[in-house]
């Protein structure tokens, strides 16, 4: 997910503020890692790792899960935020891999291996059920929120909402995709309309949601490398991803998690549901692609019923 340039925010003081929190480096093969925990270890409450969207987004638009009771760890993932950065590698050097890679190495950092879940928004859903995929011990569950099953498919359903809009809205996109000029003052526009009605309603837009933005603005190699210039187009090494043949691997518990407006449409999460073995689905009927900050309440609530049922000794 890109984020657009909102112009309205909100004050919220965040639960990570409030609890306590440490900061923590990962480093691995010469590359850095910036991670976050926030919270104390609860008796019979598995911590969770919080993987943010993009790629190349920062944790901050996520930090309001902080108030799920249990630890929390938030990272920027190589290449964004406060982690190191290589402004200057090739587009191949951006692939699943080496987030996947880097997922585990945290896991293995943090000392999680006796048990953990994990969250994934939107890109970072995405890794989370490749994580998943690959069976690692310790991993109790998985909650992946706006996440894709084919890029190929989520390209196919993003042209529907598009030529779903108001037809000025509409023919801006397609003109500066077309043209190649999604700098263009128009379709920065006519993108943010998109953005309102399928990535995030929040009025005003939370002032951690800006946050990531405008770190996403300001360096945007990671999202360029691996999506391209704009949602619509998905140009980068991502183009081909599809995980619906690896699903059946899966035997950690998911919970997927998606809204009735979201730009990752019903269509596309489908597979998913399909695909693995006992998944549950949950839609969030007043969000698009950020339920977390549209329907915070219920989506926490949704979230910890979730990870409380799969924690140790739940069973």
């Amino acid at each position: 997910m890109h984020g657009g340039t909102a112009t309205t925010a909100r004050g919220d003081m965040s639960t990570a503020e409030t609890r306590p929190t440490a900061e923590g480096t990962l480093h691995r093969q010469g590359l850095r890692t910036w991670y976050r925990t926030v919270g104390t270890p609860v008796p019979g409450r598995a911590p969770v790792i919080v993987c943010h969207g993009g790629p190349g987004m920062t944790h901050d638009y996520l930090l309001s899960l902080a108030a799920l009771d249990r630890v929390c760890v938030f990272y920027d993932q190589f290449g964004s935020g406060r982690s190191g950065r290589l402004p200057g590698a090739p587009e191949v050097f951006w692939r699943p891999e080496l987030f996947l890679d880097e997922l585990a190495a945290l896991v293995s950092h943090l000392g999680f291996g006796t048990g953990y879940h994990v969250l994934g928004h939107s890109w970072g859903g995405m890794l989370a059920l490749e994580h998943a995929v690959a069976r690692p011990a310790g991993l109790l569950s998985v909650v992946a929120v706006g996440a894709f099953a084919s890029a190929r498919q989520y390209i196919d359903e993003v042209g529907g909402l598009v030529r779903n809009l108001p037809a000025e809205i509409r023919s801006a996109i397609e003109h500066h995709e077309a043209a190649g000029t999604t700098d263009s003052p128009d379709y920065k526009v006519a993108v943010r309309a998109f953005y309102r009605e399928h990535v995030c309603r929040a009025k005003p837009v939370p002032d951690e949601v800006m946050a990531t933005l405008a770190a996403l603005g300001e360096e945007s190699t990671v999202y360029n490398a691996m999506m391209g210039p704009s949602e619509f187009s998905l140009t980068g090494s991502l183009r081909d991803w599809d995980i619906r043949s690896r699903l059946p691997r899966v035997v950690a518990p998911v919970l997927l998690a998606s809204g009735r407006h979201d730009e990752v449409t019903p269509r596309a999460v489908a597979p998913l549901h399909e695909g693995i073995p006992g998944a549950r689905w949950e839609v969030f009927e007043n969000s698009s692609h950020m339920a977390h900050v549209e329907e915070p309440d219920r989506f926490r609530a949704v979230v910890d019923a979730f990870f409380s049922q799969h924690d140790p000794g739940s069973g």
